[in-house]
């Protein structure tokens, strides 16, 4: 079981530890959650005052078949957005841009949306998006690319639910909801960086969302280790080889820090 958050000497700790199997690693795989970006000021889903306790998610199905249901995410996703619209790349995301730049990690596995991890400089080659990207729409019979700037002026205008401009399919931000079915390319991807690495880093994700979070198991099956950092206990604990629950962008920015 997780205590209270680590002592400054405990962490101390824990970072030499983090760094030590970085260094015993030629192939390391970090895996960030919502976790990652509240130091950015984006609200994780379910701690606590996160995103579910204020808005109930809308189901596929449901944004699928119901205009209503369609005007209310999309009423909900700005207002989101307009609350984020500042968020820039923290610690945590800084420190791992650069541990890609310097080949320290093979790649970033996220469940994350808000697309901090490109502003930060990973590139889309190391960089697989479970649950999709928030900066833009897409239509979901066409797949054309629709910007949020495009579908806000229409929202604005009084189309509260805009259809596709070129075939007139349901538009939707591009990202997985409740109910929608994982890209399976990407899907794909991420499990073959999870057999090729030797250490599997999670960070920030609760890992009860599934079937991203078999990730971690799929990784430690094949003999890789396994680092959890998350404040908050979650289900792969026992198998870990390393859990840090402290601050995450003062544990990613100090493993830089003992990499150099």
């Amino acid at each position: 079981m997780r205590g209270e958050e680590e002592t400054s000497s405990e962490l101390k700790t824990a970072i030499d530890d983090l760094a030590s199997l970085f260094r015993q690693s030629s192939r390391a795989l970090a895996f960030t959650g919502a976790g990652l970006s509240t130091e950015c000021g984006i609200p994780d889903f379910r701690s606590p005052g996160g995103l579910w306790s204020q808005n109930k998610p809308i189901p596929f199905q449901a944004f699928v078949a119901n205009r209503e249901a369609r005007a209310e995410a999309w009423r909900r996703k700005f207002t989101m957005d307009d609350s984020f619209a500042g968020a820039v790349p923290g610690r945590g995301h800084r420190a791992l841009a650069d541990l890609i730049a310097r080949g320290r990690l093979i790649g970033v596995i996220t469940q994350n949306i808000d697309n901090l991890h490109q502003v930060s400089g990973v590139d889309g080659d190391r960089l697989v998006e479970l649950h999709g990207n928030g900066t833009y729409a897409t239509c979901l019979a066409c797949a054309e690319r629709h910007e949020l700037s495009w579908v806000r002026h229409r929202v604005t205008s009084g189309d509260v639910a805009p259809d596709c401009r070129s075939c007139g399919g349901v538009v939707k931000s591009a990202t997985i909801s409740f109910g929608q079915a994982m890209p399976e390319a990407e899907l794909q991807r991420a499990v073959r960086l999870s057999l090729a690495t030797d250490l599997f880093i999670v960070i920030g994700s609760s890992l009860v969302v599934h079937p991203a979070a078999s990730l971690p198991v799929t990784a430690k099956r094949n003999g890789a280790r396994l680092i959890i950092i998350n404040r908050q206990e979650t289900p792969l604990d026992d198998i870990a080889d390393l859990l840090i629950p402290g601050d995450i962008g003062t544990v990613l920015s100090g493993l830089v820090q003992r990499l150099n």
